[in-house]
């Protein structure tokens, strides 16, 4: 038998849904990959929804292509690129998503 409070229950109920929710939207935060290419395109970085460079595609012929400072400017280019649009997918996923808490039951007051 189930000695429990029926609003014990829908708050253990509750916070078992939130935390699948929390752990769904984590997944998809985390598949969350952004792949800019390079202004000349021989450079593809891919980064995460953290910004994190996660990896960096060079095409064949690539670092003999450029000098120095212009290979850096491609793949420099390319990571901020990519991280503007890994960060724009994380905030579309975040405005998008709904939190909508269940309706507290609050006690009547009393004068």
């Amino acid at each position: 038998m189930n000695d429990m409070h029926p609003d014990v229950q829908a708050a253990l109920d509750a916070a078992r849904e939130l935390r699948h929710r929390i752990a769904d939207l984590r997944e998809r935060i985390d598949g969350i990959r952004a792949r800019r290419p390079s202004p000349g395109g021989s450079v593809v970085p891919e980064v995460d929804a953290m910004g994190r460079l996660t990896s960096l595609y060079l095409a064949p012929g690539t670092t003999t292509k450029f000098t120095g400072a212009e290979l850096v400017t491609e793949i420099m280019t390319a990571i901020r690129e990519s991280t503007v649009d890994a960060g724009l997918q994380y905030r579309t996923l975040m405005d998008n998503e709904t939190w909508n808490a269940p309706e507290a039951s609050v006690p009547a007051q009393h004068s």
